[in-house]
């Protein structure tokens, strides 16, 4: 009898549709396909970041004035991926950041949440993770991706905090992975599966509703009080 190498378990390989450029809305924020009149609000939004520390694991940023990040927002707008979305809370009306999918492979059914830039009044807020969680639903709920991807400077600690508190699962690093800003990174990956979505989704969603915030805004359980079940439960 022949030995048979070991093989991974079949998986539906039916590719997956490419992402659209739609508005997402959601109870305390909407997504706007990003475009250049996004630029002056995003200007104004990157004022509140005086020492720049917004911009210290991204790629490009802090821009010198209005029209240098205006013609970087034209340009990332014109991209198919990453494929990016400008994130106006309603609370404010004022778009506050940016967040992409990207590294889009339908035939791999692998897709990433990443290029997130969220100014300091928007960050740590429902709105926050509302705009988050609206792209991971159309990933995962909408296209039916079958792998999540977050990855980040293993240094950054806060995208490091998010990846964990969203449910992703940390995977290892990739040593001298990248050169950003003439500077060594490594990166860290994390990612969330699809039979481990519904969980991660359901917990999400119970934190977002309204049910979970008081009079003054504030949430009546953290993100992470509800346990998750292991990586392959």
């Amino acid at each position: 009898m022949t030995n048979q190498p070991p093989l991974g378990v079949p998986v539906d390989a039916t590719p997956r549709p490419l992402p659209a450029r739609v508005p997402h809305r959601g109870h305390a924020v909407t997504l706007e396909p990003l475009a250049v009149r996004h630029a002056a609000e995003l200007w104004e939004a990157a004022q509140a970041d005086v020492d720049g520390a917004g911009w210290a694991y991204l790629g490009y940023g802090p821009f010198a004035d209005a029209s240098a990040m205006q013609r970087h927002v034209a340009a990332f707008a014109s991209q198919h991926d990453p494929m990016a979305w400008a994130v106006r809370p309603h609370s404010s009306g004022a778009v506050s950041g940016w967040l992409t999918l990207m590294e889009i492979q339908p035939a791999n059914t692998a897709i990433e949440l990443g290029h997130i830039w969220f100014s300091p009044r928007l960050q740590r807020t429902r709105a926050a993770t509302e705009a988050m969680f609206l792209l991971m639903r159309h990933a995962m709920d909408d296209l039916g991706y079958r792998r999540l991807v977050w990855k980040c400077n293993a240094l950054n600690a806060p995208s490091r905090r998010a990846a964990v508190r969203l449910g992703f699962i940390h995977e290892g690093e990739l040593r001298a992975h990248l050169v950003v800003k003439g500077r060594r990174r490594d990166t860290t990956f994390y990612s969330i599966l699809a039979d481990e979505w519904p969980a991660r989704r359901d917990r999400i969603a119970a934190w977002l509703d309204d049910s979970n915030w008081d009079h003054q805004g504030r949430p009546r359980r953290s993100l992470t009080e509800a346990p998750l079940p292991p990586a392959d439960a």
